[in-house]
């Protein structure tokens, strides 16, 4: 039996002991039942409205930060209602009028505000639900929560909200439109609706996070496994139609001076289209997108020998993204959509974009334990120098997902790539798919998480070992916490829609550690402490024997006032190099294939309390590395300026010191950064970054009008360029800057509900 055969049945078998656990709230000891509104509501912030006299309310919050035993400091009131159109939530919350606001941006970080926010599940399954919250300033913010727990703010979507603010507290008043939530409707005799709800409020103040339905400390507000219950004293209404349409048009100039292509100037124009095919199941399409808004992607050093993985930011992608990127592991995943607009330039080796004609994504519910994902895209034609054309590829994808138990479910993915027309001299193979199953588990009480899954791909060659199979574990109780994952990645599986750094490789890894509470005096500056062995092993299949390893004791204390010190020490780091390789990736004399080294370091992190002005974090790492040494610091320095937006500064430095005639190294990546919000509607973001190991100079300023809901203009311009030293007249060493590219875009935007 191999290792492939025998993962998931023991996965399997181990998940069956975890079905057991009890809830961690009692929600029939949290409900609220939502009224129809007697009258009409005004939405400004005041409760003035009879309606809201009618309303049921709830109050006493429960912590779940610094404690979770006792009840809020902080006073809140709830009530809901609703009409034809919008289910209504008030909240009351007490506060003295000094409020903790990072930005006056849609979307503002988690962590660094006061909030109110609401948590809705309305298919009740305790895995994906909604999330709005409201800053003391009216600043919205709405996100989507999927597995259970895990939250983004990539959906956007039109709701209202009003704040007023008095002297002891400032109330928030929301209208949510039945378009904008998605849910079914029961049939009628099936009972009342019911719908699962929290309520959760942030004082940075007091430094208090609270919830309606109590959850406990070693879990965030978005948990949906501890929620109340929202009770319609009628049916909710039906959504009815909804369909908007996006055009945008957009303006550009620019120039790529390294391709010798001569500067491009023009206008484009595309739509996007969102349709409700019934109340929870989504329909979009696009044509023609263009994503110039979309902020580039931070520089890393890399000292890694194989390929970075950077997250996702076009919103076309992002939206329902867990139903189609979180298969498999960091260690494989099977589709990742960053892959759908890139193609390997044969001649070069690297990626070139490739505009994107259009595509399709229908995403949702069919019912309460049914979801269903299909993704299609189309790409364009592009030539190159040297005569090389990049052909159209078309991507699909299709993710199906049953809910087996409470909150357990089985998912199964098909993803395609297939050109169209003939691929050029060493481009990639024709076409690549991937197929596979997956079982995902989370007990009721939240407290074990985990998945198995099988993949395997498809091409013409039809090779030996194209699978990967695996499973994940996570155990996330108030006293114990850790994970543990083991991976068989065949020989040649291949997922060229996904994100794969190495195959052929068996791999295990875990973390433990043990939680402690202090009480006492002690307690009332240190919130936990905990402490633990990690570890990371990698066998190499084609080398026969193990290639990676590091294994070390980390640990860290939380402190009352929300600062955090972590560290890792007795640290091992194993590597067998199987290729050549320079440690400094900055084209030095590389060490040797076929050799291997056992080195040691230590590492801290610290991040300062996120409630004051100015706020800082830094990480660093000293030690052994290879056959040499490095030293490592990476700090965030951050000022606040309230409530307008936050200027920072991003440094690190990697000093690598490995014996002659081998890298002597000084890296250095140097990023201000200013990200204000002049007001709840006019936005400038601008950064600029040095990186010395890729000697690159680049600059990205973006200016956002968001004039109406949803709707928004952009400016944006980028700047890259070429940084080396030189010899002046005089022959005096300087620096040089040779330009890249730059592009100036204006886009905009506008959303028509139809």
């Amino acid at each position: 039996m191999t290792l492939k055969t025998v993962l998931p049945f023991l996965f399997l078998l181990l998940s069956s002991r975890l079905f057991a656990q009890s809830l961690g709230v009692n929600e029939a000891d949290y409900g609220l039942n939502v009224r129809r509104s007697i009258g009409p509501i005004v939405l400004d912030g005041r409760l003035d409205e009879a309606a809201w006299d009618k309303a049921d309310t709830v109050s006493n919050f429960w912590q779940f930060f610094p404690y979770d035993t006792i009840r809020a400091g902080a006073r809140t009131r709830v009530r809901v209602l609703f009409d034809a159109e919008f289910l209504y939530i008030a909240a009351e919350c007490y506060q003295p009028r000094r409020y903790v606001v990072t930005s006056l941006k849609r979307d503002f970080a988690r962590g660094q505000s006061d909030l109110f926010e609401v948590n809705i599940d309305p298919f009740g399954d305790k895995l994906n639900g909604f999330n709005f919250a409201a800053s003391p300033y009216g600043v919205q913010r709405e996100g989507l929560i999927t597995n259970g727990q895990e939250f983004a703010t990539d959906w956007d979507n039109k709701w209202y909200v009003r704040v007023g603010n008095a002297a002891d507290r400032y109330t928030v008043e929301m209208a949510i439109p039945f378009k904008t939530l998605r849910y079914k409707q029961r049939q009628t005799g099936d009972g009342p609706d019911v719908w699962l709800i929290n309520f959760i409020r942030s004082d940075i103040a007091r430094n208090e996070q609270s919830a309606w339905a109590p959850i406990p400390l070693n879990f965030t507000g978005q948990a949906l496994a501890f929620s109340g219950r929202l009770i319609w004293e009628h049916p909710p209404p039906s959504p009815g139609a909804n369909v908007s349409l996006i055009p945008y048009g957009l303006a550009e100039t620019g120039r790529d001076y390294q391709s010798g292509i001569p500067p491009r100037r023009g206008v484009n124009a595309g739509f996007d289209v969102k349709v409700a095919v019934t109340p929870s199941l989504n329909l979009d399409l696009t044509v023609n997108p263009d994503f110039a808004q979309v902020e580039v992607d931070q520089q890393v050093t890399n000292l890694s020998r194989f390929e970075l993985f950077f997250p996702e930011r076009r919103q076309f992608f992002l939206e329902n993204s867990d139903l189609f990127g979180s298969f498999g592991t960091s260690v494989t995943n099977p589709f990742f959509s960053r892959r759908i607009g890139l193609v390997r330039n044969p001649r070069t080796g690297f990626n070139e974009r490739v505009p994107i004609l259009a595509g399709l994504r229908l995403s949702g519910r069919l019912d309460r334990n049914w979801r269903v994902g299909v993704l299609n895209m189309q790409t364009g034609r592009r030539s190159l120098a040297d005569s090389v054309t990049l052909p159209p590829i078309n991507y699909g994808m299709l993710a199906v997902q049953r809910r087996i138990s409470t909150r357990s479910f089985l998912s199964a993915l098909l993803v395609n790539k297939d050109p169209v027309g003939i691929m050029p001299a060493g481009a990639a193979q024709p076409y690549n798919r991937v197929a596979g199953l997956e079982y995902s588990l989370a007990s009721t009480n939240n407290q074990w998480r985990g998945k198995a899954f099988y993949h395997r791909s498809f091409s013409p060659d039809r090779p030996a070992q194209p699978y990967a199979v695996g499973a994940l574990l996570f155990v996330d109780k108030p006293a114990v916490n850790g994970r543990v994952g083991v991976y068989d990645i065949g020989d040649n599986f291949r997922a060229d829609v996904g994100y794969v750094p190495r195959a052929s490789l068996l791999k295990f890894h875990g973390e433990v550690f043990r939680v402690l509470f202090p009480k006492g005096r002690l307690g009332r500056h240190i919130n936990r402490f905990y402490l633990g062995p990690n570890w990371d092993f990698i066998y190499g299949k084609r080398q026969n024997r193990l290639i990676d390893w590091d294994a070390g004791l980390f640990g860290g204390i939380t402190m009352q006032n929300q600062s955090q010190l972590s560290f890792v020490f007795l640290r091992w780091d194993y590597t067998y190099l199987f290729s050549p390789f320079d440690p400094s990736n900055t084209g030095g004399v590389a060490l040797p294939a076929n050799t291997s080294y056992l080195y040691f370091s230590h590492r801290l992190t610290y991040v300062s309390n996120v409630r004051k002005p100015f706020f800082y974090s830094f990480n660093g790492r000293y030690g052994q590395y290879f056959n040499g040494r490095i030293t490592q610091l990476h700090t965030v320095l951050s000022y606040r300026q309230q409530p307008y937006g936050v200027f920072s500064l991003d440094f690190t430095y990697n000093g690598i010191r490995l014996p002659a005639p081998h890298s002597q190294s000084d890296l250095l990546l140097i990023g201000p950064k200013v990200d204000l919000s002049f007001t709840r509607s006019l936005f400038l973001t601008a950064y600029v970054q040095y990186n010395n190991q890729i000697n690159n100079v680049n600059t990205n300023n973006r200016f956002q009008w968001r004039y109406k809901p949803v709707s928004d203009l952009f400016v944006v311009y980028t700047d890259n360029y070429f940084a080396y030293e030189t010899l002046d007249d005089d022959n005096r060493l300087m620096r040089a800057w040779q330009p890249k590219n730059r592009a100036l875009v204006v886009k905009f935007t506008y959303w028509l509900n139809l």
